[in-house]
């Protein structure tokens, strides 16, 4: 296996098809088959089965992706680092951002990103805190903005702040009314959360735990836009940051009242891989991003109890 092999392998994996991996790196389509064909005949197990749709990792090729994807990304910067010494900073960095953090601050981030390094190539990935977990393990990912508590990740983390949560019901519920809302009476009406693998539904859980409560959760998403509509819908209550629905509650499609003390709050933790060595490009996107959290709370679009 050498490099090229590699990180062929790797775009064919993230776009599912030949041509568009040839458009990408700018190699024709016939050699990128031939280094995938090498590489196969060397491991002596198919990476990709092909079917109309394009190209489909087989259980080999996952495995082979899972092992590698990192190793190719470190390659991938120290070139950059190497090529940027002396001169404008350049590079790709990969951050990971929950969606109620992504919600508030992505655009920004990236319009900041743009503006002040051109050079830096930025790819937001959103998800939940137990998906971007996983990548930043398996070297996929450079940094992420994730929910703690940071002492169980087994990651280079830093705490940022804390989070406030508050009860989330649609239009007409009456939250906003009420202002303050008991979490026992929260956690005794039906709700719609996120599945077990999701920092959210765990703190929720934990909540319900020390009032000996069973939770009533008749749907799941695991989509915070899905998530927020099926509140709209008024098929349940949730518990979010008020940041992340600060829209929808100026629209009146949704509304929130405060939890009463002790209210639940959510740690919110920079986390990045341990045994992965930060570029310059990396170390500025997380300037910048710092930069960001302080702009949002002073602007008084994040509620965020800054570290």
């Amino acid at each position: 296996m050498d490099i090229r092999q590699l990180r062929t392998f790797s775009c064919v994996a993230e776009l599912g098809s030949l041509s568009k991996a040839s458009d990408t790196l700018r190699v024709a389509q016939p050699a990128l088959s031939r280094q995938i064909k090498l590489l196969e005949h060397e491991l002596r197990a198919e990476l990709f089965t092909r079917n109309g749709r394009g190209m489909v990792l087989t259980d080999a090729g996952r495995l082979l992706l899972a092992r590698t994807s990192g190793i190719v990304r470190q390659i991938d910067q120290v070139r950059d680092e190497i090529q940027s010494a002396g001169g404008p900073p350049s590079g790709r960095v990969v951050l990971g951002l929950v969606p109620t953090v992504s919600c508030v601050i992505s655009a920004r981030l990236a319009r900041r990103t743009v503006d002040t390094y051109p050079g830096i190539s930025l790819c937001i990935v959103e998800s939940y805190s137990g998906h971007l977990t996983e990548w930043l393990h398996r070297g996929e990912m450079d940094l992420a903005l994730i929910y703690g508590p940071s002492s169980d990740l087994h990651l280079a983390v830093q705490s940022l702040g804390r989070d406030p949560i508050v009860a989330v019901g649609p239009r007409g519920s009456g939250l906003s009314k009420k202002k303050q809302v008991d979490i026992g009476w929260l956690l005794k009406q039906r709700l719609v959360l996120p599945s077990h693998s999701h920092g959210l539904r765990a703190l929720i859980e934990q909540a319900a735990a020390k009032k000996k409560l069973k939770l009533d959760v008749k749907l799941e998403a695991d989509s915070f836009r899905v998530l927020t509509s099926l509140v709209e819908e008024g098929l349940g209550y949730t518990l979010l940051p008020p940041s992340s629905v600060r829209n929808e509650v100026a629209n009146g499609r949704l509304e929130t009242a405060a939890i009463s003390k002790p209210s639940p709050m959510r740690e919110l933790t920079l986390a990045s891989p341990i045994d992965h060595p930060g570029s310059t490009a990396i170390a500025l996107v997380t300037e910048l991003l710092r930069d960001e959290l302080i702009a949002c709370r002073e602007e008084g679009l994040w509620d965020i109890k800054l570290a």
